[in-house]
């Protein structure tokens, strides 16, 4: 039986084992069904829910998380994945690289535990699709955590070219500087709204998630042999997208992110 015949609808008991995601607000997002298909198909006892924390609150709710004996986990989403790293009793070094974490494992102990996931499964999405980015010259947008991570992806992937926007310069002179450190070979660039000169465009950032956002980048710029690449997945398509298909370029969804990361995320969190 594959993950996508099983139902995602369980019995809860006594012993299931909770997990959440973590993000405010929770209408967006889209990993519990999967997760939980996932537990379902493994014979495990345990259930993702939606927790949406505002960030005021981020901290005393965490702390509660390490007395709740019945949580294991949690996926980190928007707005929390810079927030949770200085929460957490011990960070992987590839989160601590990138300045963010999207999962939270809970140990027997109490101690919390984060990873990053994000820009592996962005790379894996890639791939997945037939798109291979090493050798490529990559317009990337944002400077959040999940920009910061498929950033890092990216340049372990071995992009001959990362060119780094952004609407504000500081936190992209910051991921800039991050990625000369760990990368000193890599040819990373700072640029502006246009992404001319790219072969894989990515928007990196939450532009695209409510109707009134402004465009992540100058879409009148795109060309036809460019590839655009999303990490929303609500809605399905964003208006970047629209115009992406509308200048004849190739596109690929946010969704395959998450696809991809699905599977690491379960093992994180001990499915």
């Amino acid at each position: 039986m594959s993950i996508n015949e099983v139902s995602t609808v369980t019995e809860i008991t006594g012993r299931t084992r909770v997990l959440g995601i973590l993000a405010h607000p929770t209408e967006h997002v889209k990993a519990p069904p999967g997760i939980n298909r996932i537990a379902m198909v493994r014979g495990k006892d345990a259930v993702m829910v939606p927790l949406n924390v505002a960030p005021a609150d981020l901290d005393s709710f965490v702390a509660s998380l390490r007395v709740l004996k019945s949580f294991d986990g949690a996926i980190i989403t928007v707005p929390h994945k810079q927030a949770i790293i200085g929460l957490c009793d011990e960070v992987s070094p590839h989160a601590l690289a990138v300045g963010a974490a999207n999962v939270l494992r809970r140990e027997p102990d109490g101690r919390l535990v984060g990873d990053q996931l994000d820009g592996i499964g962005f790379v894996e999405g890639l791939r997945h699709q037939g798109i291979e980015v090493k050798g490529r010259r990559i317009y990337l947008v944002g400077a959040g955590g999940a920009a910061n991570a498929i950033a890092f992806a990216l340049a372990d992937a071995g992009v001959a070219r990362l060119t780094l926007a952004n609407r504000t310069t500081d936190k992209i002179e910051t991921l800039a500087a991050k990625l000369h450190a760990a990368y000193p070979s890599l040819d990373v660039f700072i640029g502006s709204r246009d992404p001319r000169g790219s072969d894989l465009v990515i928007n990196g950032t939450t532009l695209g998630m409510n109707a009134s956002d402004p465009l992540p980048l100058d879409t009148t710029h795109l060309e036809p042999e460019m590839i655009v690449a999303e990490v929303i997945m609500e809605p399905e398509i964003t208006p970047l997208l629209q115009a992406a298909r509308d200048a004849g370029c190739r596109t690929h969804l946010g969704r395959h992110m998450l696809d991809h990361q699905l599977q690491l995320m379960a093992n994180f969190l001990g499915l």
